[in-house]
């Protein structure tokens, strides 16, 4: 089911059910995104490798941004690279869908191919908004850390604290018609939704 989930209004808080729900939907997903569950007291890069891997299972691409058929998923690194080998590690020999995984780093957005998924490294701001605005009307899911990243512009935005967690812009990712799985949203912290942000846990 995509889009499915009903938002509680603005300021209501969720059901001890929908709560205990959601708490399990988070703890089955994170398990199957990696074996160490999703911990980041030990590397929290390991963690975030293993969710780029799994958004191709949870989100979903129009046809004409998909590669032809059993060609890899394209996952581009703009700007510095905080996994190193990590990623490459966590990939290698990884399907999703049928297809693989080739990975791109590159300094400059220019410089990347057609990817469905774009992990934007930039620190300075001016550099990520640009890059954001550029990608703002392209079917890339495009992933970051900062914590503005999704006023930003950005579909998810990754949260480190005892745990790696993320928010979702739902507002970006339907207009560049990514669609994202209910159980997705479920798990996530907070989703941007007609312009404000909801908690979901």
């Amino acid at each position: 089911m995509r889009y499915g989930i009903q938002f509680p209004p603005i300021g209501a808080g969720l059901r001890r059910d929908s709560r205990r729900l959601a708490l399990r939907l988070l703890a089955l997903l994170l398990f199957a995104l990696t074996p160490d569950s999703a911990s980041a007291q030990e590397n929290p890069y390991r963690v975030k490798a293993a969710f780029l891997r799994n958004f191709a299972h949870y989100v979903g691409w129009p046809s004409q941004a998909l590669p032809d058929n059993g060609s890899p998923w394209c996952i581009g690194i703009l700007g510095p690279d905080p996994f190193g080998e990590i990623l490459d590690d966590t990939l290698r020999g990884r399907s999703e869908q049928g297809r693989g995984f080739r990975i791109v780093r590159a300094e400059r957005l220019a410089e990347l191919p057609l990817c469905q998924l774009v992990y934007i490294g930039y620190t300075e701001a001016s550099q990520r908004r640009q890059a954001l605005a550029e990608l703002r009307n392209k079917p890339v899911l495009t992933v970051g850390d900062a914590p503005e990243f999704l006023t930003e512009g950005g579909v998810i935005g990754f949260i480190v604290d005892e745990r790696v967690g993320m928010n979702i812009n739902l507002d970006q990712a339907r207009a560049v018609s990514l669609t994202i799985q209910t159980k997705m949203l479920e798990v996530s912290s907070g989703v941007l939704f007609n312009g404000a942000l909801r908690r979901m846990r």
